[in-house]
């Protein structure tokens, strides 16, 4: 590769901001650009598409005595506005994560939630470097705010309260990074960016510590990123789909990051698709107008061409089968078989391994996509289909198709059940299940599937005939036959009515008769539980020829039943009921060894 040194062919880095949601992404986003036009003149900031870019000179205006620009040879940084609230690092470039660099944004209050668990783990998974953003500073009780000031500045005005409180807080969210597996400390201690966490404490509402954010992601960019951020400037045009939109006059288009090369209007461009992929030609590339003229009818200004990095909006036929996630490539030079085969390749690093059974999977983006298969193989969840895009009526036709019943579920995360497949969700027997959260929508699913197996346990439990050994108590025959009527005591298991009786007479079971009733302190009962005495009627038997006071007798259970009972509920049963069981098995496998297996 050439070398790379002077700024025009060092692209701006890409900066993804995650986080849980409410815990300030959209206002420190607006924070940085609010300050950024309000330095410089409004031409200061560039909107992109899904993306902001922020000059040096604005950022160094921003960071004061924090920045010398002359260190630098990055244009600037280029923000990007998570599509929803949900990860956007889950976008991909060429494998790894789209952001060269991420910003995980914490309630200082508040530490990790759920969202920010699920942000780590895919920071982790992509190898994506961050710095931890502790917003809200200012809700410390009794501060005292520093509009826009650097955070160490802003500290020294503080009480001793204060800061105290403060840190407290600061060291929880240290002591979860540590917990996440993460070396962690407060930026200005982080000697090396490369083995440890740099944690910037801020607030969006006031801007403290927002001009300490912007020095510690250019730091970092310059110093751990300038080969990746070396590109060729004049190359074929790569980047990735944040969304897929209709846009009035347009058709459907794609709000595209550029990361790599120049794309022109009239490219012929391959993109993913949901079942090929795509070769189209581009007819319109798409910019917001600057922020002062946003009020006129049209709200893109077209232009000729856009370099990396940037955000666009790409206006070309037949996008409406595009994929958020999906790689887009400008094919210039090459043949165009060999550009679909490269993309191609790519979506094939995604392919999720399917199962004969399983549910089926919805995801906003290739990378949720791939996140969400992820989770659910480490939680042994099979999947039957897993695809981008919202929820169809074709989705529930073949979740329907699933063979067993835990499966016949759809986990959608970040989707929408369209308005069609609303009637056939209602007439068909699957579940739907939605969450903004992965590990929220696969526990909320591992959770169906515990009540479903428990329920079909109890109505299983019911069916079964229950062991129980019981002994006929002396001096307590009411009745000798037609039905013999017997005082008994339940030495273990639970006695059920209507269930054949008898006694072992060596290894060999000798039914004695059924039972046709129960009574406890007079009443009829339907089962007695180890330890009672009842009077029970015995239909066949005469008491002193065919059963004796004193004899021990058990209730005859059928060996399909035995086997259910000892293979499948045995935990379900208790431990008196399994006593019962576990004597039962062992006299009849003295004679057949392999009874009830």
């Amino acid at each position: 590769m050439t070398d790379h040194t002077n700024a025009d062919t060092l692209r701006t880095p890409i900066v993804a901001v995650l986080g849980h949601v409410d815990h300030g992404k959209t206002s420190l986003l607006d924070k940085i650009r609010g300050s950024a036009v309000s330095e410089g003149e409004a031409g200061a900031i560039t909107q992109h598409i899904g993306a902001t870019d922020i000059p040096l000179d604005t950022i160094s205006g921003m960071a004061g005595e924090l920045i010398d620009p002359t260190d630098f040879d990055l244009p600037g940084l280029l923000f990007i506005d998570t599509p929803g609230h949900h990860s956007f690092s889950t976008l991909r470039a060429r494998g790894g994560a789209l952001a060269d660099i991420a910003v995980l944004v914490v309630d200082v209050n508040d530490g990790f939630q759920p969202q920010t668990e699920e942000a780590i783990d895919i920071l982790r998974r992509t190898g994506t470097p961050f710095v931890v953003a502790a917003n809200k500073v200012d809700t410390t009780p009794g501060w005292n705010p520093q509009d826009g000031e650097p955070i160490q500045k802003s500290l020294e005005a503080q009480s001793e309260r204060a800061e105290s409180m403060l840190n407290e807080n600061l060291y929880e969210i240290i002591g979860q990074l540590s917990d996440a597996g993460f070396s962690a400390d407060l930026y200005w201690r982080v000697q090396d960016f490369q083995k440890n966490i740099g944690v910037v404490p801020l607030s969006a509402i006031t801007g403290e510590g927002v001009p300490d954010l912007l020095t510690v992601l250019m730091g970092l960019s310059q110093r751990f990123m300038k080969e990746e951020m070396a590109i060729d400037v004049f190359g074929a045009g790569e980047g990735t789909v944040l969304e897929v939109k209709d846009e009035r006059g347009f058709g459907a288009t794609i709000d595209t990051v550029v990361y790599d090369g120049v794309v022109r209007n009239g490219d012929q461009i391959v993109v993913g698709g949901q079942e090929e992929p795509i070769v189209t030609e581009i007819r319109a590339l798409l910019q917001p107008r600057p922020l002062e003229e946003i009020r006129t009818e049209k709200k893109f200004e077209k232009v000729a061409e856009v370099g990396a990095a940037a955000g666009v909006k790409i206006a070309a036929p037949d996008l409406d089968r595009a994929m958020a996630g999906a790689p887009v490539r400008v094919v210039r030079d090459r043949p165009v078989e060999e550009v679909v085969e490269e993309v191609k390749a790519e979506l094939a690093e995604i392919e999720v391994d399917t199962a004969e059974d399983g549910v089926v999977v919805k995801a906003d983006t290739l990378g949720s996509l791939e996140a969400m298969a992820n989770a659910l193989r480490e939680a042994e969840v099979p999947i039957l289909r897993a695809e981008v895009g919202d929820i169809a009526p074709r989705d529930i036709a073949v979740a329907e198709t699933a063979n067993q019943d835990e499966h016949k579920a759809i986990l959608g995360f970040n989707v929408d059940l369209l308005a069609n497949a609303e009637t056939e969700l209602e007439n068909a027997d699957v579940k739907l299940f939605t969450d903004e959260v992965i590990y929220q929508l696969i526990e909320d699913y591992e959770t169906y599937v515990e009540e479903k197996q428990r329920a079909q346990q109890e109505t299983v439990l019911d069916k079964v005939v229950r062991p129980s050994r019981f002994r006929i108590l002396p001096d307590h025959t009411f009745r000798q036959n037609d039905p013999a009527v017997v005082g008994v005591e339940i030495i273990s298991g639970t006695l059920q009515n209507n269930r054949n009786v008898g006694a072992f007479e060596g290894n060999e079971f000798d039914r004695a008769g059924q039972l046709s009733g129960i009574q406890k302190q007079g009443d009829d009962v339907d089962e007695a539980r180890a330890g009672e005495r009842v009077s029970i009627a015995i239909d066949g038997p005469t008491v002193g020829r065919d059963i004796e006071e004193g004899d021990t007798l058990w209730t005859e259970i059928p060996e399909k039943h035995a086997k259910i009972l000892e293979q499948e509920l045995k935990e379900e049963i208790t431990a008196d009921e399994r006593e019962a069981l576990s004597a039962y098995l062992e006299t009849k496998r003295k004679r057949d060894p392999f009874w009830g297996k």
